[in-house]
């Protein structure tokens, strides 16, 4: 998945911290492989990333990311049950065309799972719905509607029910806003997006 939307490093040292050493990653999505470059330099894991752009694909070969081409929406069948310590969707989410399908294909192929994805309960998307009329543009949705990447926008509370749903237990939840830790006081109305770790199915 290209990641063309905007990065902050406390998106990445979030997940950085829910990671233990020497682990086994999977990043779905990796754009340009800074992640796991991390990961590599920060944690010493064994990281795979997984894009379906060639000139994403292209950048992590000449920073030495050990990375394949592949489609997300069709799921994860080359990779066997509980093959990974760790799977990562980091702000791609909300891309896919089948979320709940890659979901569980994530929990079948990860111990834990971490998803980051932009909360459309953010305040500040309900008021520029609610006073302006229009689809939400700002620094965490920087599309306007006509050629925005995201297709399935959720929000923290429609995430957790979701979860909830397919039976998968959440470990741990962070609520951030700007990209920095926030207090959990109304997390559905002040977050502006959300990292959570779940369980995977054979851990």
């Amino acid at each position: 998945m290209n990641h063309t939307q905007p990065f902050g490093s406390f998106d990445y040292n979030q997940i950085i911290k829910m990671i233990e050493p020497n682990s086994r990653v999977l990043d779905l999505g990796c754009g340009n492989g800074e992640l796991l470059l991390r990961l590599a330099k920060e944690k010493n894991v064994s990281g795979t990333g997984v894009d379906k752009e060639e000139s994403m694909i292209l950048q992590c070969i000449q920073r030495g990311i050990s990375v394949f081409q592949g489609d997300l929406d069709e799921g994860l069948k080359d990779y066997p049950d509980g093959s990974y310590d760790y799977v990562i969707l980091n702000r791609t989410l909300q891309m896919v065309s089948q979320p709940v399908f890659l979901l569980q294909e994530m929990v079948r192929v990860g111990k834990k799972v971490i998803v980051n994805f932009p909360n459309f309960g953010y305040i500040v998307n309900r008021l520029q719905l609610t006073f302006l009329g229009k689809m939400p543009v700002n620094k965490r949705i920087p599309f306007q509607w006509y050629d925005t990447p995201n297709i399935h926008f959720c929000t923290r509370r429609d995430f957790t029910r979701l979860c909830h749903e397919l039976k998968i237990p959440v470990l741990r939840k962070i609520d951030l806003q700007n990209g920095r830790k926030m207090i959990s006081f109304m997390p559905n109305l002040f977050a502006s997006e959300v990292c959570m770790m779940l369980k995977g199915r054979c851990s």
